[in-house]
Order: structure tokens, then sequence, then C-alpha cells
């Protein structure tokens, strides 16, 4: 007699349901009980802490200096400025290593354990492993990009007090209403652009066995935008660049707040992460998983 499959069984095991292999709940507790998962948020909740011991062993920034940038200038007057200072500063290497670090680590450390075809054998069928992964991935991508602005606002607040937020080069200052919403917009246009490199580091994950190629090869493909980007004889071309809009949130630092560089970028880096997950998903159903 021949074995039927159906629909969410196979091999006629009626126990097996491809919807229930590998758990969010799972895969989220083996992620958080990584070292790397523990060092990594330890260094991010670290950073506010070790900024503002050097404002205050330095002394606070001078605004004389035409070299100075002018978040730095206002960055010791109050919770809310030192805050933007902090994502200024973390925004185009740390953030970036913290979300190719549990993006690009995911799929690759199974590789390297050679865990990922018992995984695959159990059966969990290859979409679901990634789209499991990488929700559990992007979750803490997030919570570390997150974590962020938060610790630099206790920190703010308890080093440098409560003071209006204000724009950097003028004498102005938004109300806390204002600042506030500004702040969420900040982090949330911050959460976007990392997206591009949430995904290349996942696309990269499923392409080769060593993490730290996966990790390493997203941040220096990141690095080598920031150089080309810096090519200024490129002109507008430096607009498609994936790194080109990081920085687009400080227009929300003004008086009346610019949309435009701001909604370019957040475009940008969600078209480069629906390609790079796209190039992932293919890959990864195509691949001989020998380890």
């Amino acid at each position: 007699m021949s074995t039927t499959t159906t629909s969410g069984r196979r091999g006629g095991d009626p126990s097996y349901n491809a919807r229930k292999t590998l758990p969010l709940r799972v895969e989220a507790v083996r992620q958080l009980r990584r070292r790397r998962t523990w060092i990594a948020f330890l260094v991010l909740l670290l950073l506010p802490w070790i900024l503002a011991a050097a404002f205050k062993i330095g002394g606070s920034p001078s605004g004389n200096d035409p070299n100075t940038p002018g978040l730095v200038t206002v960055a010791t007057t109050g919770a809310l400025n030192f805050t933007a200072f902090t994502l200024f500063v973390s925004a185009g290497f740390l953030l970036v290593v913290a979300v190719a670090l549990f993006c690009g680590d995911t799929v690759a450390s199974e590789a390297g354990w050679a865990s990922l075809r018992y995984l695959l054998a159990s059966p969990v069928p290859r979409v679901r492993l990634l789209r499991q992964k990488l929700v559990v991935a992007v979750s803490l991508a997030a919570l570390a990009v997150i974590s962020v602005p938060v610790m630099a606002m206790i920190t703010g607040i308890y080093v440098f007090g409560w003071a209006r937020l204000r724009v950097p080069g003028t004498d102005t200052a938004l109300a806390n209403g204002t600042a506030l919403n500004r702040m969420l917009i900040i982090v949330g246009y911050t959460l976007v652009s990392e997206l591009v490199v949430a995904a290349l580091a996942f696309l990269l994950s499923v392409t080769t066995d060593s993490p730290l190629g996966a990790v390493g090869g997203a941040v220096g493909l990141v690095i080598l935008s920031n150089i080309i980007d810096a090519v200024t004889a490129l002109g507008h071309w430096r607009e498609f660049l994936p790194t080109h809009w990081q920085f687009a949130w400080t227009d929300a630092l003004q008086p009346q707040m610019v949309w435009t560089g701001m909604i370019k970028g957040m475009a940008l880096s969600a078209s480069y992460a629906i390609v790079l997950l796209a190039l992932a998903v293919r890959r990864f159903r195509n691949k001989d998983v020998v380890s």
C-alpha cells in the first residue's frame, strides 16, 4: 500500500506538521543563550556611559572650533541632545556591526557547527527555517538599535539632566513634546536604514559556512559604500549607495523638519533589503547543504 503525503504532513506521519517545526520561542531562546548576544548588548549599553564619562573627564565641548560637528557642541546640554549625539557616533559603525552580527551569524553558525543539515532533516522546510531565523535575528538587531538611544536617554538624564533639545548651530530649542516626537522619528528611521545591513548580512549568512565571513563581509561592504560615497565626483550617483542617506535623520533636528532625505533613504534601504532577502531565499532553496 502506498503512503499518502497530505498537506502539512510528510511521509504520512500524522504527528508531523511543518508549521510547528522550529518554533520562534525555541530559536529565540537559542540565540539569547549565546555568549555573543550578551557581549553585544553589554557593549551597546555601556557606550553611553563611556561617552558621558569622556565628557566629564575632558569637559564640555567648545563650539568655537569650526571643525567640531554641531551635535558634539550641544551633546552635554541635556539628555535629548546627548541621545542624538550618541546615535550620531554609533550609527555609522557600531550599530552596523551589531546588526550584521545578529543577522550574519544566524544561519552560517549552524553550518559551522555542522547542525544545519540536521535541522533540515528534522524535517524543517527550508523557507520556514529561513523565516524563523530571520524573524529572531531582525528582532534582536532591532532591540540592539533601540537599546542605544534608550540607555543614552537614561544616562543623559542622570549625568546632564533634562533640558530642551537644542538645534545645533542655533540658539533655538524645541518644545519637549516636539523633541520627543522627533527622537521617535529618528530611532524609527535608524531602524529602517539598518534593514539593508541586516539583509546583506543574512544573504552572506546563507552563502557561506563561516559566521565571521558573513559578518565581516557585510561590515566590509558597508565601509566600502561609505568610502565610495566620499567620492564627490560621482555626483548624484552617490544617492544610490545604501549608506548615502544613513544620517538623513539629522534633518529632524531642525526647527522645520525636512522629510525629503529620510523618505529617499527609507525607500532605498527597503528596496535593497527586499532584493537581498529574495536572493537569500533563492540561494538557500537551491543550496546543497552538506554541513
